[in-house]
């Protein structure tokens, strides 16, 4: 897993452009609310949002395959495999607020079995989209039938 630092920095920054569209539009929320986007403890304030809903939303430049490369092994065991308490942070699309929460997940395999931590990076990659707690619950589960179609599998979400 080595990799994985290197591709959360490859999947960190939006173009130029974007970026200073968001920028701009933090700008105007700023106004909007009344404040001055102007003063000195504002100024570097939508380059540091942006930047965060970067990272909050990282999800969207990452797929399935590009989190489970080189993490699939061909194995022939039938037990359920489990992976409990797997931390995630995401923003609801009602309202684009914070939430967090914990994924359990587990499956039985049907061949093939996937790096455990590959789990907690699939659970962070749609945790990292706007989301609904149950389409979270839906997308970590499909994910893991297209990695390595198991038998079965199964996704808790508890999210406050």
């Amino acid at each position: 897993d080595d990799n994985d630092d290197d591709d959360e920095q490859k999947d960190k920054s939006f173009d130029p452009e974007t970026l200073k569209e968001m920028e701009d539009a933090c700008r105007k929320i700023l106004k909007c609310i009344g404040e001055d986007p102007n003063r000195p403890g504002l100024l570097k304030t939508p380059r540091r949002w942006a930047e965060a809903l970067q990272f909050m939303t990282r999800g969207y430049s990452q797929s399935t395959v590009s989190v489970t490369n080189n993490a699939i092994f061909a194995e022939n065991h039938k037990e359920m495999v489990v992976v409990r308490d797997i931390d995630i942070h995401s923003l609801s699309e009602h309202d684009l607020l914070p939430f967090s929460g914990k994924v359990h997940v587990g499956y039985i395999p049907n061949g093939k079995i996937l790096g455990l931590s590959k789990i907690a990076r699939l659970a962070e990659v749609y945790a990292r989209r706007l989301q609904v707690q149950e389409r979270l619950t839906k997308d970590i589960a499909d994910a893991i039938v297209e990695a390595i179609e198991p038998l079965g599998v199964g996704v808790v979400v508890e999210c406050a």
